[in-house]
């Protein structure tokens, strides 16, 4: 049976929408865009934006509410081997290629001011995959220290993705998943004693 027609209509739309408005964001600052801006890109009227969105903050939010989304399935996918094995490879390593994939919108949200909520809302998934695998691993007494090192891994790790796209991925795939899992468990095992339970790579 035939999905209505409608629906795939205002998908396209709003996949369109999204599009232009990335396509913007390269050249222009978030909050110098307006709706006709993104309209005139699209090749849509503006009745038509405003049947999907109130505007272009919301159609922002969308566009992250997106990624977000996804990464956090993928992240779920691998979460059981990423425990068993007591390593973040298995999460890290899909989590890296889907940046990858997605580049050019990550690099887009990484470099606009606007989208300091687009990093919040990172730092909250850390937050939430994150801290059962250091209860997991490590039994901390302090919850508060878990809250600061998971705040200084969700920066560290938007921060080294930021510096591999702007050094143009010098570094191979290999290398950065590599550095990434020795800074990671680095100072996870320089905060956590390993006899709390952290079971060994």
């Amino acid at each position: 049976m035939l999905k209505n027609p409608e629906d795939r209509r205002a998908r396209r739309s709003r996949k369109l929408l999204k599009e232009s408005l990335l396509e913007l964001m390269k050249r222009k600052s978030f909050a110098d865009i307006s709706v006709r801006d993104i309209t005139d890109v699209a090749d849509m009227n503006r009745a038509t934006f405003y049947l999907h969105y109130s505007g272009t903050t919301e159609l922002l939010q969308s566009v992250e509410e997106d990624l977000l989304s996804e990464l956090r399935s993928l992240i779920d996918a691998h979460m059981q081997e990423t425990v068993a094995i007591g390593s973040i490879a298995p999460v890290f390593e899909p989590v890296l290629d889907f940046v990858v994939k997605h580049r050019e919108t990550c690099s887009i949200l990484f470099s606009g001011s606007e989208a300091s909520g687009f990093f919040q809302a990172l730092q909250q998934l850390v937050h939430e995959k994150g801290e059962p695998l250091i209860k997991a691993w490590f039994h901390p007494q302090d919850s508060r220290l878990s809250d600061y090192l998971l705040n200084f891994l969700a920066w560290g790790f938007i921060g080294l993705l930021k510096e591999w796209f702007d050094q143009g991925m010098a570094l191979s795939r290999k290398e950065l998943l590599a550095a990434a899992q020795r800074m990671a468990e680095g100072s996870a095992a320089g905060l956590f004693s390993r006899e709390e339970g952290r079971k060994p790579s």
